[in-house]
């Protein structure tokens, strides 16, 4: 089983049920932690300028409804994770939250 395998078991995910976006960035992260570069600090220098772009999109005026609902939940997703890297705690009960969420779907 692979490294991507186990992180996603562990939260009741299937790489298959993953966006092609969420797949890339994941492969990106395991990628990092094998190579032993990943630090927290470059994960938040990256969810902040994710983030940033959704905020971007969002801005657009063009944007039908499947687009603005689409941007709106990426950007729940970073401000989460940007949360989980600030604050430990917090961002804990926010991840078994969303986790919790995901899983009732």
């Amino acid at each position: 089983m692979s490294l991507i395998d186990d992180l996603l078991k562990q939260s009741g995910l299937k790489y298959e049920e993953l966006k092609v976006p969420e797949k890339e960035q994941l492969n990106v992260w395991v990628n990092e932690i094998q190579k032993s570069q990943l630090s927290v600090e470059k994960i938040r220098v990256y969810i902040s300028s994710m983030r940033e772009a959704v905020e971007k999109e969002l801005t657009k005026h063009d944007l039908d409804s499947k687009q603005d609902l689409f941007l709106k939940a990426r950007l729940r997703n970073y401000i989460l994770l940007e949360a989980f890297l600030s604050t430990p705690q917090k961002a804990k009960e926010q991840v078994e939250n969303l986790i919790t969420s995901m899983i009732k779907k």
